[in-house]
């Protein structure tokens, strides 16, 4: 703790050995998510750590806080039990590509359609680690793996799309090694009231090492992605003479004093949709940032709000009388 009684990132780091790849960009996911959680504020007990099965499932043993390693794509209906029962409590589910997006694509789905109030972080390194280079959802076509020794043939789900189709009210994307804004994405996914799906462009270095680097080194990143800020022109490039115009379902690169102007809370997520269509190694930069921001209203809140109804109009039920209610019959 710090001399005024806040916590500080050292209060979040857990006595546990962290054992991923040494340059695995996990560390540097972990990193941010310490420094970010000790700034807003929430305390220590009122944090917990969902995951479900993967590297990046590690992340809750090496968190100092509440915490449940669930098991294999299951990490959104433990989280979404947590959140409902004990609305009070700042809840973050960590997922990767394979067990957010393969067997546990459809618990995701409903919990960005629910809006639950969770905070997901999907690593996305567009491979199996854990089980050693399998193919995963979201691996590029012609991908020589493993499990397909002769390249993917199949078509990736991007998660960005995925999210939005599924009604979500927060949506952003990011980057392992920008740090700054990592960070920002976090703050303001906690800030959110309502489910906040983030995807991080992570690198695997053992299985698909450098699978980003057209987009995430330092070198091309200035020139080779946008970031899309609430209210801000969308600009790119070193010196920021870039810009993006969105014109119905087209975009378009031109000068940055004719950029559009970046709104993600637009009653359609139409634009949005048109960011996330934008693909690596095109000749338009790729996307990063807040791609949606809408209000609506959170899950367990009307969940809280129905019970409190119902028990108003029809008094406090009893177990018993659940059991013995409706139809029911003798057997002799």
């Amino acid at each position: 703790m710090s001399e005024n009684g806040t916590l500080t990132k050292k209060d979040l780091k857990s006595d546990q050995e962290v054992r991923w790849c040494p340059g695995c960009g996990d560390y540097a996911i972990l990193n941010c998510m310490q420094g970010v959680l000790a700034d807003i504020g929430v305390p220590r007990e009122k944090l917990v750590m969902v995951s479900g099965i993967g590297c990046s499932s590690r992340f809750p043993y090496y968190m100092n806080t509440y915490g449940f390693h669930s098991i294999h794509g299951r990490a959104p209906a433990i989280a979404t039990g947590i959140k409902q029962v004990n609305p009070d409590l700042s809840v973050w589910l960590v997922t990767g590509d394979g067990d957010g997006l393969s067997i546990g694509g459809n618990h995701l789905i409903h919990m960005l359609r629910r809006n639950v109030d969770v905070k997901i972080l999907l690593f996305n390194n567009e491979i199996y680690g854990l089980t050693k280079g399998q193919y995963s959802p979201t691996s590029r076509v012609g991908l020589r793996t493993k499990a397909t020794p002769f390249g993917s043939i199949d078509r990736p789900f991007d998660p960005i799309s995925l999210a939005l189709g599924a009604g979500a009210t927060f949506v952003a994307r990011t980057i392992d090694t920008h740090q700054k804004h990592m960070a920002e994405i976090f703050k303001a996914a906690a800030q959110h009231k309502g489910t906040a799906l983030i995807e991080i462009f992570q690198n695997c270095v053992i299985f698909n090492d450098k699978v980003f680097d057209e987009v995430a080194d330092k070198k091309v990143r200035a020139e080779r992605t946008v970031d899309l800020v609430p209210g801000d022109p969308i600009v790119y490039g070193a010196d920021n003479d870039k810009g993006l115009a969105l014109d119905g379902y087209g975009l378009s690169r031109v000068s940055s004093d004719k950029a559009s102007v970046w709104n993600p809370s637009t009653t359609s997520a139409a634009p949005a949709m048109v960011m996330a269509e934008v693909e690596r190694g095109g000749e338009l930069p790729v996307p990063i940032g807040i791609f949606r921001r809408v209000s609506r209203p959170a899950f367990e809140d009307e969940v809280v709000a129905q019970v409190h109804d119902v028990t108003e109009k029809q008094g406090k039920g009893g177990l018993k009388d659940l059991i013995y209610s409706g139809d029911l019959w003798t057997v002799e």
